[in-house]
């Protein structure tokens, strides 16, 4: 099997999984959500498969983009650039208790993330090696 077809297969079933769990969470939040995420299941299951990994594919770049700005924010924390910058851009959603245990959860899945894309160079540069 060539790497970059295994890391592809791996890449997509992570964003396959991180979609059905936003599905879920979804459903779980929204009643409407829930009508929606329930519809899916009528769907082929290549269908299905190719619905859950775009909504991973986003759910992942949406929580580069939050983390980038956080790990943006820590850098320029006390300046006064940073100050104003952030009041010019605020986070995407509003701060209460639902959105900070999203956040969190997020942060998690970022570190998840860029946990599993190292182990998928490491694996890319000793397959390269041999």
């Amino acid at each position: 099997m060539n790497s970059n077809t295994f890391l592809d297969l791996v890449q997509t079933s992570f964003r396959v999984s991180l979609g059905a769990t936003t599905s879920l969470i979804e459903s779980l939040q929204d009643s409407q959500k829930r009508e929606e995420n329930l519809s899916l299941l009528k769907l082929d299951p290549s269908q299905q498969v190719a619905v859950f990994a775009e909504k991973g594919e986003r759910t992942e770049r949406e929580a580069r983009i939050f983390l980038e700005y956080m790990l943006n924010q820590q850098s320029h924390a006390g300046s006064p650039q940073a100050t104003q910058t952030a009041r010019e851009n605020p986070p995407a959603s509003p701060t209460s208790v639902a959105t900070l245990k999203v956040q969190q959860e997020i942060e998690e899945l970022t570190a998840q993330i860029a946990s599993i894309r190292s182990e998928l160079e490491q694996m890319r540069n000793s397959g390269s090696n041999h």
